[in-house]
């Protein structure tokens, strides 16, 4: 019997492996995905049956069970380096000309997929470790959530030892599903491809990095003279040989540069049209004995370059033009789109800043506009295009009204926005609240827009100060829609925690006008206590470093309020918090101590949020524009223009790992 089951479990392996390899690897499936499901289902049933005749490397260990309390870390036996990046046809021209310095070379152009970076180890051709980029010499051990990736093998074709890197990404077909998903469960939606990936992959639960249905595709070996491969090419073609999915039909080997600027416009040209999202293409210098003499910098190899592609534009249509109402009253137009995809994200809305901007590019409702997003920008209306105008659309004409409360509005002196001036403006009140429970403020975990505008029109949440008195409704919440006891456990439990943060949270989520998180956290520092920041006179504010008189006016007006005055004594009394915590268990630094940072580039082993907060902790502050004041530059990968500023400056410049240096030590 059991000779029986062992024949059939290795068949059903032998026929799941083909279908893998054909779906991922030829492109040519010949199972239909009932016929896969079915085989899978089946292996399943057998290997739970016989568990002592499951074999090491089936392809159910795909499916994925296994939940880790964190991820342990790894030192890459190689470093894995980034990219450095070009931004035109000038500059790959520039990178050309220093690699024709050393010799003619060959290049090989590949699609930059916007994904998470991944190392893979296989001994004697079965998987043994996957592992994160980390700061490109320690990575984290994400094994368990790359065995569920189908498209990555678990047995090579050869009994081969081998590391190879490449991109773990989600298609936008995969991406859509998901969000999808979220949306009909109350959950925050992802913003673009690449976050999904990369939050997925970086899952605790395998589980759930199993549902979201990642992709990946190989693109380097990092040791190919060790397997007699002379050329980057022949590399892909022996990684596709093994059995990876590499992305063989867009690589492309090419004579000279020219070839690299054609590939560039083919690709700017068909980017939209593919599955999955790309930032850019990847220029490679073939040969890898050229590579060795070209060497590396710190961060990036010499021999090979990122072009990014230029901020994307695409054109869709103004349904309308909305008005929206902020917590100190400003009224902001935006567009309402017909959605479209731009720059990995679905856009529907945009702003339009105010009346001046609408007006002076004469932007209408109905027409046919150009949208753009770089990055994490949010998306802007770059122009409209009247040649396509019909002649119904009417120019725009500045409501007179709140939208919300009706209140007449006025444009304040020297500005371009309209002001709502009625304190209890139901759309000023719930920004407020949302601002106040807001991740840089309270940090009330569950609370976001959409939750605090049903409470707030449900007539539970009015002020900031109703929050904390939250479990009061518990037994009417209950009664609500999408509210049952675990969603109402982990509010209560939120709010909870949030009376505990350190005063400058609390000075950052009561709105003082002008007063932003930084602002509120050099207040905290100097005066401790919320009661001595409120009895506070102008002049002691204002001779504070970065306390000018109009934010020192507006401190002083704010504490002057009786209505605040009620609000604070309320807070007070329902045990919030009103002094600050330095949390940080660290003393003042020298190096830190009264001198000013600018942060530029992209760092690698730290947040730039996490960065500023540890500058500060230690007696620093960080701005954002380089001048004769600043310091330290803080270098991360691709520093632009602050990096070069600070140089004709003369301005001391720590990199990433001398920051971290300076921090640790």
């Amino acid at each position: 019997m059991n000779d029986s089951v062992k024949k059939r479990i290795n068949d059903l392996i032998e026929i799941i492996e083909r279908a893998n390899r054909e779906y991922y690897l030829e492109d040519n499936p010949t199972l239909t995905d009932q016929e896969y499901d079915r085989y899978m289902a089946e292996l399943i049933s057998l290997e739970s049956r016989y568990p002592d005749l499951k074999r090491e490397d089936s392809p159910t260990s795909h499916v994925g069970t296994k939940i880790q309390d964190k991820f342990n870390k790894v030192t890459h036996k190689i470093s894995m380096l980034s990219l450095g990046n070009v931004f035109n046809e000038d500059e790959v021209k520039a990178f050309d000309e220093r690699i024709r310095k050393e010799d003619e070379p060959k290049y090989v152009c590949e699609l930059k997929i916007d994904g998470l970076a991944i190392s893979l180890t296989y001994e004697k051709g079965v998987l043994v470790r996957g592992a994160t980029r980390g700061d490109g010499v320690v990575g984290e051990d994400i094994t368990e959530n790359i065995r569920t990736i189908k498209s990555i093998p678990l047995v090579l074709d050869r009994e081969i030892d081998i590391e190879v890197r490449g991109e773990v990404y989600l298609s936008k077909a995969s991406f859509e599903k998901i969000n999808k998903e979220r949306e009909a469960n109350g959950e925050p939606l992802f913003q673009n491809c690449r976050n999904a990936a990369a939050g997925s992959v970086r899952n605790l639960d395998a589980n759930i990095t199993k549902k979201r249905e990642l992709d990946c595709l190989i693109y380097h070996l990092p040791n190919p003279l060790d397997y007699g491969i002379k050329t980057h090419y022949e590399a892909l073609a022996f990684m596709k040989e093994l059995g990876f999915n590499t992305n063989y039909k867009a690589n492309r080997l090419v004579n000279n540069i020219n070839e690299v600027l054609d590939y560039i416009k083919e690709w700017t040209e068909k980017r939209s049209s593919l599955p999955y999202d790309i930032d850019g293409i990847v220029i490679k210098v073939n040969d890898i004995n050229m590579q060795n003499r070209l060497g590396f910098t710190a961060k990036v190899p010499k021999w090979a370059t990122a072009y990014k592609f230029p901020a994307e534009e695409v054109v869709t249509r103004l349904i309308d033009i909305i008005f929206t109402v902020g917590r100190t009253g400003k009224i902001t137009p935006n567009a309402v789109l017909e959605p479209v995809r731009v720059a990995g994200s679905t856009i529907s809305r945009a702003t339009l800043h105010n009346e001046d901007n609408v007006v002076d590019k004469d932007i209408r409702p109905g027409d046919y506009v150009v949208i753009r997003k770089a990055g994490d920008v949010i998306p802007e209306v770059v122009r409209s295009i009247k040649e396509r105008r019909t002649g119904t659309e009417l120019p725009f004409n500045m409501i007179a009204k709140c939208p919300i409360c009706g209140t007449t509005i006025i444009r304040k002196e020297e500005e371009s926005d309209y002001y709502c001036q009625n304190d209890n403006c139901p759309a000023r009140k719930i920004e407020n609240i949302i601002h106040f429970a807001s991740r840089d403020a309270m940090n009330i975990d569950g609370m976001g827009e959409a939750v605090i505008e049903e409470l707030y029109n449900e007539g539970y949440i009015k002020n900031i100060t109703d929050i904390y008195e939250f479990n009061k409704y518990k037994e009417e919440l209950i009664e609500l829609d999408g509210y049952g006891k675990k969603k109402i456990d982990n509010l209560k439990t939120a709010i909870e925690n949030s009376k505990n943060n350190s005063l400058e949270k609390l000075l950052f989520g009561l709105g003082i006008r002008n007063v932003g998180s930084k602002t509120a956290k050099i207040l905290a520092r100097r005066f401790k206590i919320l009661d001595n920041l409120a009895n506070a006179s102008l002049e002691e504010l204002t001779i504070i470093p970065d306390i000018g008189d109009i934010i020192a006016k507006s401190i002083v007006d704010y504490f002057n309020d009786d209505n605040n005055k009620q609000i604070i004594n309320k807070l007070k009394a329902l045990n919030v918090n009103m002094k600050y915590i330095n949390t940080s268990n660290v003393e003042e630094k020298d190096d830190f101590k009264g001198k000013t940072f600018v942060l530029t580039g992209t760092l690698i082993s730290i947040t730039r949020d996490k960065a500023s907060e540890l500058i500060e902790n230690l007696g620093g502050k960080v701005s954002s524009s380089v001048s004769s004041k600043t310091s330290v530059v803080v270098v991360g990968d691709n520093p632009g223009s602050k990096y070069e500023k600070a140089r004709s400056l003369g301005i001391t410049i720590w990199q990433e790992e001398e920051f971290l240096d300076k921090i640790n030590n």
